[in-house]
C-alpha cells in the first residue's frame, strides 16, 4: 500500500509514536508499504513549530532537513494538478493544507493516513484512520 502521511501522523511518528494506534504504527513499519510525504507537511510542521504547538530540541529547519535525509519516504510533489484537484474536492472545511494533502492522495492514488475526522468522512480518496 502507498501511504501518504498527514502532517500530524508524520510528526507523531517522529516525536510522539505512542499517539499512533497499533494498526497505523504497524502499517508505517511494514516493508510492504511505501511511505509518502508532501512538501506541504514540511511547511505545515514549520508553522506549528512557529506557533508553539510543536516543540523541538533542535533548530526546526535543520531538524526537518535531517529527517528528510534519514527517514525513507517518497516525495509527493505539489503540482498544478494537485492544486486544481484541491478545489474540486467536496470537503467540509477549507483548510488549505488538508485540501492539498487530500488532493495529493487523489492525484497519486495514495491512502491518506490521518486522524482528522473531516478527511476521514470523505469518500473521494482512500484513508487509513488513526482512531
Amino acid at each position: 500500500m502507498k501511504l501518504l502521511l498527514d502532517t500530524h501522523i508524520w510528526a507523531w511518528s517522529l516525536l510522539e509514536p505512542e499517539r499512533l494506534r497499533p494498526r497505523v504504527a504497524a502499517a508505517l513499519d511494514s516493508d510492504d508499504n511505501e511511505l509518502w510525504l508532501s512538501p506541504v507537511s514540511s511547511w505545515e510542521l514549520l508553522l506549528l513549530i512557529e506557533r508553539g504547538r510543536v516543540q523541538l530540541d533542535a533548530e526546526p529547519l535543520e531538524w526537518i532537513e535531517q529527517v528528510l535525509r534519514t527517514v525513507p519516504m517518497q516525495e509527493a510533489p505539489l503540482t498544478h494538478e494537485v492544486a486544481l484537484t484541491s478545489r474540486r474536492l467536496k470537503l467540509k472545511h477549507q483548510d488549505p493544507a488538508d485540501r492539498f494533502l487530500a488532493a495529493t492522495a487523489v492525484v497519486y492514488d495514495l491512502t491518506l493516513v490521518t486522524a482528522d475526522r473531516h478527511l476521514l468522512r470523505s469518500k473521494e480518496f482512500a484513508t487509513l484512520a488513526n482512531r
